[in-house]
């Protein structure tokens, strides 16, 4: 089921067969079953299902099934010991919040001394798990009836049911003036896939953003891609990465936090790069002997400009987001690169030069340029003991490949 506020509760597990799946899974035979599942091949996994239906109702080694696939997809969110614990529904794994994220938010929230947070479209719970973890009572709301069992049942899993009430309800009907704050995490998938208009999520932003208005302090999770028009100037935006991948936006309202300013964090170090404004436009000049390629979070934040006065640099392209500098800078907001050549783009030249140096490993990048790195590595038929950096861009409006290796 689709964890979008529309949705109509019904009245009970046993007219809806997947929370009677659901039900039937959280019995000692079901729990059996997921323990023996733990480990399982999905690839041997109609031999399983062949072996265990001797010995269980065929509905619930499908279900069991279903949700071991779950958990191994939830691994990579939330880690092993938590998932294998856990329950998920499809979209539930898909929209969840991975913990990091929902750990580096709750403790915001908790630094500013936020006791309670009432979480509106709280889907599977991630969310009010990181901030039952950091000492938060939480009402996790979502109005369909399969999702907020999940929830119910992820905080008794975790022993953290009494800091979690789950109800079943809809998010624009909740009272939150008793919470500290609210959290809002409104579904961005919808029947044909993502959701890419703000106004088109369930509940819309706008709505959204009047609850969090009303809130001493709150926070709303929107898709990284949000046009920064569409967010308006009492909210301080933060962009948010993990391992380097930008993984959501938040925007954050009320005491504590600044509006109009754009912030980036880098998980898992936790540095936060802002500026209570963007700046103008950076300098654009040659390339010089170093580039700095920025984060995601950073690129996203419209942060880049900050990074070019940093390290006295300038970009390489005024519509291209890689800096360059004469002088070598560090910074965990960049990855840095010493450059060796700088050449207009030619297949055929590039192949050359990697055969004459004896390149066998090339990490290719691109920034404005349409050429895919597989198909570019397949054509340079590598070979050699060395390795390089690639960058395939654009500088001053030409197509230019920029060759190098990572500096340290």
């Amino acid at each position: 089921m689709d964890r979008v506020n529309a949705t109509t509760p019904s009245a009970s597990s046993a007219d809806d067969p997947a929370r009677a799946a659901f039900t039937a899974l959280r019995t000692p035979e079901g729990e059996q079953l997921l323990a023996e599942l733990r480990d399982h091949d999905p690839a041997d996994e109609l031999a399983t299902a062949t072996r265990l239906r001797r010995a269980h109702p065929a509905e619930l080694v499908s279900a069991a099934l279903g949700q071991a696939r779950l958990r191994q997809r939830a691994v990579a969110k939330f880690g092993a010991e938590d998932a294998y614990r856990m329950y998920f529904t499809p979209n539930g794994v898909e929209q969840a919040t991975r913990t990091s994220v929902a750990a580096h938010r709750a403790a915001r929230f908790a630094g500013l001394g936020v006791r309670s947070v009432a979480d509106l479209c709280c889907g599977i719970g991630g969310d009010a798990i990181a901030l039952a973890r950091a000492g938060i009572s939480v009402l996790a709301v979502d109005r369909d009836p399969l999702t907020a069992e999940v929830a119910r049942a992820n905080a008794q899993a975790l022993g953290l049911a009494d800091l979690i009430e789950v109800r079943c309800a809809d998010v624009t009907e909740i009272d939150t003036a008793p919470y500290d704050a609210v959290f809002v995490d409104p579904a961005r998938r919808g029947g044909r896939g993502r959701i890419f208009d703000p106004e088109a999520y369930s509940p819309p932003l706008s709505w959204a953003t009047a609850a969090a208005l009303k809130a001493p302090r709150a926070a709303l999770k929107i898709a990284p891609g949000i046009p920064h028009e569409a967010i308006g100037p009492e909210a301080e935006a933060e962009w948010i990465s993990d391992g380097g991948d930008v993984k959501e936006a938040v925007l954050w309202y009320g005491a504590g936090f600044t509006p109009g300013a754009f912030r980036a964090t880098l998980l898992p170090s936790g540095a936060t790069l802002s500026a209570p404004a963007p700046l103008p436009a950076p300098p654009v000049g040659p390339v010089g002997r170093y580039l700095y390629e920025p984060d995601g979070a950073v690129i996203r934040a419209h942060l880049v400009a900050d990074l070019v006065e940093r390290c006295g640099g300038r970009l390489v392209d005024e519509t291209i987001a890689y800096i360059t500098s004469d002088e070598p800078y560090s910074s965990p907001y960049v990855a840095g690169y010493e450059i060796t050549d700088e050449l207009p783009f030619s297949m055929k030249r590039l192949k050359a030069l990697l055969r004459e140096r004896q390149i066998g490993v090339l990490t290719v990048k691109k920034r404005g340029s349409a050429v895919e790195p597989e198909e570019l590595r397949r054509r340079m038929k590598l070979s050699g003991p060395g390795s390089a950096t690639v960058f395939l861009t654009r500088v001053a409006g030409a197509p230019t490949m920029l060759i190098g290796h990572p500096l340290g």
